[in-house]
């Protein structure tokens, strides 16, 4: 897959190494953060020797020249060659927690002739919004050729297709979509739709794949924003799929476009046409689907959280002291549906004239909730006509002056809203794991830098569900001796950002909520880890 190109803004990306060990399942998911927090970490790796024993596995071709040696001498020749290589490319660190690309897992399909000495590999990338794959692709052509034998070096940058990381069966629409972004507000005009809008074309123009929905069916917003070719929604007959229109690259849904204007209608319709848009629309592969949500704590915005699986959510707000005590509200909801939001942008805060800046609306309300509630990031915008103006005539902002200081406001907040999808999809896919070498489940909750162990005959005995405890009489159904003792989880994945789902070999799937596991009795004695077999 090629990436388009993106200029040299901070970096990230990570991947995700499945092993298949003795039946049970360990997931390793590196990534690769920007500036400050480059790479987040799973808190414990496999062994090199498994990972490289896995990766030869996916190699399946070394060596032209190995294919007519013996078996005997052709093994320590590909070792040798194969490990100078990655020996080399481990070389490339990242700053902050001293990880490097091969134990994240970015170097694949290597191939090496070392009659020629032509080596040629490919790094890839969960995400085509890579601001500096170029300053990567440089350092592993240097390093590698630095080696003796080499004579020519081929690196390939490509990107993973979009995948959501929860688990669960998700409409067909959005099985390809790997971060869903909400902008919201619960106040009404501090300007929500155009930081979506913007938003989305910035995160377009750093090479992602993205989509925008608006989510207001009372006043859509997006058909005075963009300007598309086509401005009415189609239907696949076929398929009963809503066909998505496009603006510059980037696919967009809105009520709006469906030739109905404005809606006049009640609240329960209202979250069923919103449904029915969102799961429907042809969305493809997206790296990024960017939410106009509308304002307000009601049916939609309920609605919307709970069916589609938020990985984070911006906030719009104001400077003034009324459009706080809106937004809190809104904070507080995200907060009590797990989505975390990431970054807070203040609009409206000043304008420059005379030499001089001038706050018309007082100051501090964005920083009050960045303090408040804990959001790591503040983004403030300007009074600018040029601003309102875009919106108005169907050209966001950043695309009409790239280079101008509102732009430089959404290309920080576009590196901010990528850093943290990623943060949070790692903390996500790596919050419950299996550790088959003690036979333990690890958990580590996101936002918590505390770490334990907990038995699995523990968690499935545990189980909440009806199919364990009666929801009428509350009378215990699955009994302590149902469990055996030595019972290994087959599979656990996250499902969305409050609970994993865990699949046992007798076929049962169970939820664990996180503050679920949190309460459970903890393993502190547990056997040395045994060693594994590659």
């Amino acid at each position: 897959m090629q990436l388009l190109h993106a200029p040299s803004w901070p970096h990230l990306s990570f991947q995700t190494t499945k092993q298949y060990l003795k039946g049970g399942l360990l997931s390793l998911e590196k990534c690769l953060q920007p500036s400050a927090a480059d790479c987040f970490l799973q808190p414990q790796k496999l062994e090199r020797s498994i990972w490289v024993s896995h990766k030869r596995s996916n190699f399946g071709c070394f060596t032209p020249k190995a294919a007519s040696l013996e078996a005997g001498s052709s093994a320590t020749s590909i070792g040798t060659a194969e490990g100078d290589v990655l020996k080399a490319l481990s070389q490339i660190i990242d700053p902050d927690f001293g990880t490097d690309i091969v134990s994240c897992g970015f170097v694949k399909d290597l191939l090496i002739d070392e009659a020629s000495g032509e080596v040629s590999f490919r790094l890839e990338l969960t995400t085509p919004a890579c601001p500096i794959k170029d300053m990567f692709e440089q350092q592993a052509n240097e390093v590698v050729a630095r080696l003796p034998w080499v004579s020519k070096v081929s690196v390939t940058m490509s990107a993973q297709p979009a995948k959501p990381i929860f688990a669960g069966q998700l409409p067909a629409g959005l099985q390809t979509i790997s971060n869903i972004v909400a902008v919201s507000s619960c106040k009404g005009g501090v300007g929500k739709s155009t930081v979506a809008v913007n938003l989305a074309y910035t995160l377009a123009g750093m090479g992602a794949r993205v989509g925008i929905f608006d989510a207001d069916v009372y006043g859509p917003s997006l058909p005075t924003m963009v300007s598309p070719e086509n401005r009415l929604l189609e239907m696949n007959p076929e398929k009963g799929t809503i066909i998505p229109t496009e603006y510059l690259g980037v696919k967009m849904v809105s009520f709006g476009f469906a030739g109905q204007g404005r809606a006049i209608m009640r609240g329960p319709m209202v979250s069923g046409v919103i449904n029915q848009l969102l799961t429907t629309a042809e969305w493809g592969e997206l790296d990024y689907l960017v939410i106009d949500m509308p304002p307000g704590t009601g049916d939609i915005q309920l609605t919307l959280c709970q069916v589609v699986p938020l990985t984070a959510a911006v906030i719009v707000t104001t400077p003034q002291k009324l459009a706080f005590i809106d937004v809190a509200k809104g904070v507080r909801m995200f907060s009590k549906l797990k989505v975390p939001c990431v970054a807070v942008v203040e609009n409206m805060c000043h304008f420059d004239a005379d030499g001089k800046r001038y706050y018309p609306f007082g100051r501090g309300s964005g920083s009050q909730v960045v303090q408040q509630f804990g959001i790591p990031y503040l983004f403030d915008l300007p009074i600018r006509p040029t601003l309102s103006a875009s919106g108005d005539s169907g050209t966001p902002e950043v695309v009409a002056d790239p280079q101008g200081e509102v732009s430089k406001t959404f290309q920080n907040l576009g590196v901010c809203v990528v850093q943290q999808c990623a943060k949070i999809r790692q903390q996500v896919s790596t919050a419950v794991t299996y550790d088959i070498s003690i036979k333990a489940i690890r958990v580590k909750v996101p936002d918590s830098e505390e770490e334990f162990l907990l038995h699995p005959a523990t968690v499935r005995r545990n189980d909440r569900s009806a199919q364990s405890v009666d929801e009428w009489t509350g009378e215990q159904k699955l009994q302590y001796g149902d469990i055996p003792e030595d019972i290994e989880p087959e599979e656990i994945r996250p499902m969305g950002n409050y609970a994993v789902s865990i699949t046992w070999p007798d076929g049962f799937n169970q939820i664990a909520p996180y503050d679920q596991l949190q309460m459970m009795e903890r393993l502190v004695d547990f056997p040395q880890p045994t060693s594994v077999q590659s």
